[in-house]
């Protein structure tokens, strides 16, 4: 009986978890050591309802009614599995027939709602993600119509048709929430405890009081409470809504104290109930914040200097595969430091991806614009990929940083002489067709003769956009020049 038990309390937790596959494990390997324990076909009813397992789930409704034929929630159990059928018919005569065994059970009731709401054809099956009302607010079914020659009735006066302890309890929540606004924690959890004790189906008092504790920074209690809400949310087949609420408020619980990873797994949960763009954005928040967390566990400056040093070695060797793998784990390690972009941008140089060397010389610059040696790289970047007018732009820099450098005075003259060179300038107006574009437009024709008797009325020109384009693409190629 003993181990019985203890497979139920494991399975309970598993179903709490949202572990479904885990809890039916479990409940089965109680039921094999008592086969009598109503409990466990009821627990392994509603955990079969939820991986959708609809005819087993039926099967152990039935047999706890067997078991217990006095106890309600057996009944709910079965009614439950026959909605999830559609056979609404057979769910409300179920939910009918354990209302003649325990006639005040809330969730019987809500149940008999359900399947009458589904019969006239008014709602979807209330599957896990829709919408289930909460059984401790929800109204006995609607009477039979009346026959059509009968005289309608004359409706009677308004009035609060909520059981005594029902109302009691919301005066009671209400109270609670005017203490939480008003700061005072102690009279909220007073009257949350009040409310719950005439009302213990409402969960939303659960969620509240679960605030309370938040605002205490006690999250261990805040968790506690929402764990119970979840709980009893299940068990009842309460909104879903209301449960994700619970699920959303243990993963704040958890980024307040920093601890995203557990914060992620419990807004999954949430969504998975009911998705928000409030827990979406929650989520995101974490994952950007775990993504933060282990990059700056990675960098260690040490260990960055290490792997550029191999890096450095691996190069002189001409091993330049291997040396951009050192270049690349020491900006890992370290990524502010610029001269590290620098180191892999020569490998890329030596791998022909300029692309990427251009990129690494970019970010380099960034973090040290005074770095000479960047600037030189891109110029060479630049130069290979055809791009001679950018290359000089680089160079340039480069000499405004140091007048007497020989690789950049030397990258200057190599730009200005394939830029002016007539066969390279002939072959590359041959191979870009938006050269002939540009050269066989009216308008720039007219604006090109005008630069050339007047070379001032080039300034005015650059104001245009698109004529400032085309005129740096004929400078790119060289068939204009500026001096």
């Amino acid at each position: 009986q003993a181990s019985a038990e203890e497979f139920k309390k494991k399975g309970n937790a598993a179903l709490t978890a949202g572990n479904n596959e885990e809890a039916i494990n479990f409940y089965t390997e109680g039921i094999k050591l008592d086969e009598t324990n109503h409990l466990l076909y009821s627990n392994r009813s509603a955990a079969y309802a939820k991986v959708k397992k609809y005819e087993e789930s039926l099967k152990d409704a039935e047999k706890v009614i067997k078991l217990r034929p006095d106890w309600g929630k057996g009944y709910s159990r079965k009614g439950a599995a026959l909605i999830y059928l559609e056979r609404y018919q057979d769910a409300k005569s179920c939910y009918e027939f354990g209302l003649t065994k325990d006639s005040q059970n809330e969730g019987l009731k809500a149940g008999l709602k359900d399947a009458i709401k589904c019969m006239s054809g008014n709602g979807d099956v209330p599957m896990e993600t829709d919408e289930v009302p909460n059984p401790a607010t929800a109204s006995a079914p609607s009477p039979a119509a009346a026959p059509a020659s009968a005289k309608p009735a004359t409706p009677p006066p308004a009035e609060n048709t909520q059981p005594a302890n029902i109302q009691d309890s919301l005066k009671e929540k209400e109270l609670g929430n005017s203490a939480y606004k008003k700061k005072d924690f102690e009279a909220a959890l007073e009257h949350y405890d009040k409310a719950f004790s005439l009302d213990p189906l409402n969960i939303t008092i659960l969620t509240n009081k679960a605030a309370v504790y938040f605002e205490l920074s006690d999250f261990e209690k805040c968790r506690e409470a929402c764990h119970k809400a979840i709980e009893v949310g299940r068990e009842n087949r309460i909104d879903y809504k209301l449960v994700a609420k619970a699920f959303c408020r243990i993963g704040n619980s958890y980024m307040k104290e920093k601890n995203y990873k557990s914060a992620v797994q419990f807004y999954n949960k949430s969504l998975t109930e009911h998705r928000t763009k409030d827990v979406l954005s929650k989520l995101q928040q974490c994952e950007k914040a775990i993504a933060e967390q282990e990059r700056l566990a990675f960098i260690n400056p040490e260990l960055s200097l290490q792997e550029k040093e191999k890096g450095n070695a691996f190069f002189k060797e001409g091993k330049f595969p291997e040396a951009l793998k050192c270049y690349t784990e020491a900006i890992k390690r370290n990524p502010e430091d610029a001269k590290l972009y620098s180191n892999r941008a020569a490998c890329y140089m030596k791998l022909a991806e300029f692309q990427l060397a251009l990129k690494d010389c970019d970010a380099c610059i960034a973090k040290d614009p005074k770095f000479i040696k960047a600037h030189i790289r891109k110029g060479a970047a630049l130069e290979a990929m055809k791009e001679n007018s950018r290359a000089l732009d680089a160079y340039q820099k480069a000499m405004d940083i140091d007048p007497n450098n020989a690789e950049a005075s030397d990258g200057c003259r190599r730009c200005l002489h394939t830029r002016n060179d007539p066969k390279e300038v002939e072959k590359r107006v041959r191979n870009d067709p938006e050269v002939g574009r540009i050269m066989s437009d009216p308008a720039m024709k007219m604006i090109l003769e005008q630069i050339q008797r007047d070379p001032k009325a080039l300034q005015e020109h650059m104001k245009n956009p698109q004529v400032a384009r085309n005129i740096q693409k004929l400078l790119d190629v060289g068939i204009l020049s500026v001096r």
